[in-house]
């Protein structure tokens, strides 16, 4: 098989995909400025569902951000 609609990588979207489209984003920023910052650099629906989960809080880099996703992946 080809690659997957979208660009996806062969395994699919997951979480280590969030910085490249989080990239050139100014912290701190609250769940939704991430979820706007995601879906303006053309994040596909898994990628945005990532960061749903995560808890309606402030991030202050790109290390909480991931810190975050872990926390909502694991409850």
């Amino acid at each position: 098989m080809g690659q997957q609609v979208g660009g996806a990588p062969p395994g699919g979207w997951g979480p280590a995909n969030i910085p490249q489209f989080l990239e050139g984003i100014d912290f701190p920023k609250d769940r939704q400025g991430l979820l706007r910052h995601a879906e303006q650099k053309g994040a596909p629906e898994e990628i945005r569902r990532f960061l749903q989960t995560m808890t309606e809080r402030t991030y202050t880099n790109m290390a909480d951000v991931m810190k975050g996703v872990g926390e909502a992946r694991h409850h």
